[in-house]
């Protein structure tokens, strides 16, 4: 016969009890290591509504409308200074932006009135704060996509030309070698504005939304456009995406706006989307930043229907965590940050949130890896790496660096950073230093300046340090070549 205990009944009373006493007891308050901690608002003389971070670990910005014909600002993060930059010589709101392999920063189309681009292109130069004027494109573009391919051109799609629906359906090459556009004229699409566009493994190009229907772009000859995967949800208009390690998420977006999250993995031969968890809070007008620990920070936007709807504000930030596949909430902001909003990661690991609608501030949010311990130590890195090639970095640290990441520098606009893009890269310990393998192409990483940061085993940063990608040589024949080296 079996034999029950006559302790269970008594243990579980006073377990009950215990609970009880527990739920009358205060929470512990939650400190920045547990949520992160925000700045206070610092207002700037316009607002932040495209916004890319230099080599210099200084952040440009340019203000929305009327603005666009001020000069643009720089930020300086270590001692909030803002400065007034050469003003280009015509609006420069709502254009294109993605940088080149030697940090220049290349403007396509720009700000007649709301749907009336300019055909106007220019480079910006960080390192003399001047400008260069290009040749024309082909015809105005009012919100077009700019993204940097692996031999370091840039290929410019959609935007609007003369109104409402009007779009540039002619994709254009910008040949950075002899800074001269090539017109891709076997590969015209009417795409939404400010197209998720992403250089993929293969060196295709991929649209990620904001519709359901995904595509492929192939930039061999001039250009050829193949079906993509269809995603779960449907249109996310004004719904952020990230790429890390070659998976490009999608996140919230569409009106009314959704929590859900879809993944697709641009590794495998024949990707689809998936559902992965859903954020604690619908949003629309929000925007989503790659941390150095290879989480997803997201900022701001709106939970209510409507295009910009202020009246349903999200403050609270969240944080995806692509290996565990959770989101977790963190501590709010104080100022509503929907349309023209934008956010940045710097190289100290704080991120950047400022703009909005007639929103001319900016707040800084330090994520809870800045509270858990001392920073690992990133003591030297060479200035510039080749892909599928290993380099040295010294780091008192060794021992317990647990991750090391190669982040894009981040230039973003109306939700969607056209540069940003994570890899985290392979490594071996030594004393006193890692040897660390370069990602094995261009496709994976562009040419150009990246972030590199070292993770130790408690989930804190170090300082991030710029490094400049390389453009790989040309492959011998046959061999394996990207179709952006073409």
């Amino acid at each position: 016969m079996s034999w029950r205990p006559v302790f269970l009944r008594p243990r579980g009373l006073a377990a009950w009890l215990v609970g009880l006493v527990a739920l009358a007891l205060p929470a512990r308050a939650q400190t920045p290591a547990d949520v992160g901690q925000w700045s206070s608002v610092m207002t700037w003389p316009i607002t932040a509504t495209h916004a890319s971070l230099q080599p210099d670990g200084k952040v440009m910005f340019i203000g929305e409308f009327d603005e666009g014909n001020l000069p643009p600002r720089r930020w300086d993060p270590a001692t909030n200074a803002v400065t007034s930059l050469p003003f280009p010589g015509y609006n420069i709101f709502c254009s294109g932006h993605s940088y080149l392999a030697d940090g220049k920063l290349l403007f396509s189309g720009g700000h007649i009135t709301s749907d009336v681009g300019l055909n106007d292109a220019s480079l910006f130069d960080p390192f003399s704060s001047s400008w260069i004027r290009l040749p024309d494109m082909n015809a105005g573009r009012w919100y077009p996509t700019n993204t940097t391919l692996s031999n370091g051109d840039v290929l410019v799609l959609s935007g609007e030309m003369n109104g409402s629906g009007d779009i540039n359906t002619l994709p254009q090459r910008f040949l950075a070698a002899t800074r001269t556009w090539k017109n891709m004229t076997t590969a015209r699409l009417t795409l939404p504005l400010y197209p998720k566009m992403f250089l993929a493994p293969s060196g295709r190009l991929f649209y990620a939304g904001p519709g359901r229907a995904s595509r492929w772009l192939s930039t061999a000859g001039t250009g050829t456009w193949s079906t993509g995967p269809s995603s779960n949800f449907g249109t996310r208009s004004y719904g952020p995406a990230v790429y890390v390690d070659a998976r490009v998420y999608v996140i919230g977006g569409g009106d009314p706006p959704t929590a859900t999250t879809e993944v697709i993995d641009l590794n495998l031969d024949t990707p689809t989307w998936r559902y992965v968890s859903s954020m604690g809070t619908r949003r629309r007008q929000h925007n989503a930043t790659l941390l150095p620990d290879g989480t997803v920070l997201v900022t701001g936007g709106s939970s209510g229907s409507g295009f910009d709807n202020a009246s349903n504000p999200v403050f609270q930030a969240e944080l995806y965590d692509p290996t565990a596949n959770t989101w977790r909430p963190l501590a709010s902001n104080t100022v509503y940050r929907g349309y023209h909003s934008t956010a940045l990661l710097l190289p100290d690991g704080r991120v950047m949130s400022a703009g909005g609608r007639n929103r001319p501030t900016a707040e800084v949010f330090s994520p809870p890896y800045l509270f858990k311990g001392p920073r690992p130590t990133l003591a030297a890195a060479p200035d510039t790496v080749m892909p599928g090639t290993t380099f040295t970095v010294s780091t008192p640290d060794a021992a317990r660096i647990s991750k090391v990441t190669l982040i894009a520098l981040g230039s973003t606009t109306h939700t969607f950073d056209e540069n940003q893009r994570l890899n985290t890269l392979k490594f071996t310990r030594g004393t006193g230093s890692l040897t660390v393998t370069a990602p094995s192409f261009n496709s994976r990483a562009p040419p150009g300046f990246h972030q590199l940061f070292l993770v130790d085993d408690a989930g804190v940063p170090s300082v991030g340090r710029m490094v400049r990608v390389l453009r790989r040589p040309t492959v011998a024949a046959g061999a394996r070549q990207d179709e952006g080296e073409q």
